[in-house]
């Protein structure tokens, strides 16, 4: 993480989960003096749906991601790095498993169900450049509203529940849902929002990692009072199935959907989608916001280079900004 002197923003909050808030994660450890990563907690497949099938906890894949994207540069802090996201192989009961995910459930138990006291532990273990806590101290499950799914009535909708079956249904995600509806914020998400001084959402599965903050309504108010800049990086392409057919334009319409009393000071996409999406440039126009543009695609066109976006925070957060820095 950047020193105080060295940093062009003070308390960075970053809302999402998965491997697109890892990669913001990994462009703001440049750029700001303090980070905060505030996660989705609705995941129900592979090692994080196993564990809260088993035990009454939250998934803790995400969080695990958050934490290994902040660890520490000593070597014992890259070393924890790799044995948090390691994932054990064979067949047996422990195959499929995170050794982190076991580690954030075992503390969570041994710390009489403090989620937020195992997360901070697992981070002074890993030196954690900056905080990981919850969106929600409750597991939650995602509802999907989707159209398209009959042939022969495309207009109609059908509630498609759960993380995996949303991201992966074959039809047009419309709308999101929790269950339960309107859960209550973690307290630490909510003062850390107040305290920032910029704020980004995404990027990431847009209806199962970035869009489910925006429906915790003590958080989602919480941005909406904040006087931090606030940020929406888009995804660089569709994502198979939970967005497969969305422009960039879509995307920002479904974000504005679901909280249309959140302002956002800037909206960040990749420099293709600014050029080639007339629809974006018009919708951010619609909200008052600025497209900020640049080259941020890595040698995997559907993921962002970290160098690249931490370049463009930079020009965002300086004194002077030219949001192409490429």
């Amino acid at each position: 993480m950047s020193s105080e002197d060295d940093a062009l923003v003070g308390h960075a909050v970053a809302l999402g989960g998965g491997h697109g808030l890892a990669v913001t994660l990994g462009a703001l450890r440049q750029v700001a003096s303090e980070i905060t990563a505030v996660v989705t907690v609705g995941d129900d497949g592979g090692s994080s749906g196993r564990i809260r099938r088993e035990m009454p906890v939250l998934p803790p894949g995400d969080l695990r991601m958050a934490l290994a994207a902040l660890a520490g540069e000593r070597p014992e802090h890259r070393l924890a790095a790799r044995f948090l996201q390691h994932r054990f192989g064979g067949d047996g009961t422990l195959a499929g498993h995170n050794l982190g995910n076991l580690m954030i459930t075992g503390l969570t138990e041994v710390l009489d169900g403090d989620t937020v006291a195992a997360l901070d532990a697992v981070g002074q273990i890993a030196g954690a450049v900056g905080r990981v806590v919850p969106m929600s101290l409750i597991p939650l499950d995602l509802v999907a509203i989707v159209s398209g799914l009959d042939d022969a009535h495309p207009t109609d909708t059908r509630r498609v529940r759960g993380q995996v079956a949303v991201a992966t249904t074959k039809g047009r995600v419309e709308e999101i849902e929790l269950q339960p509806a309107s859960p209550p914020a973690c307290p630490e998400a909510c003062k850390a929002i107040e305290a920032a001084d910029a704020i980004i959402f995404g990027p990431g599965s847009w209806f199962t990692s970035v869009l489910p903050h925006l429906l915790v309504p003590d958080l989602r108010d919480a941005v909406e009072r904040s006087d931090a800049r606030r940020y929406l990086t888009l995804n660089l392409a569709p994502q198979p199935g939970e967005t497969t057919g969305f422009t960039a334009a879509d995307l920002l319409r479904a974000f504005t959907r679901h909280a249309p009393r959140l302002r956002l000071d800037g909206v960040i996409a990749d420099v293709r989608a600014a050029e080639e999406d007339d629809d974006l440039t018009a919708e951010c126009g619609r909200i008052g916001a600025e497209l900020i543009s640049a080259d941020l695609s890595s040698d995997n066109p559907n993921a962002h280079d970290v160098e690249r976006y931490a370049a463009l925070l930079r020009a965002v957060f300086g004194p002077t900004p030219t949001h192409d820095p490429t």
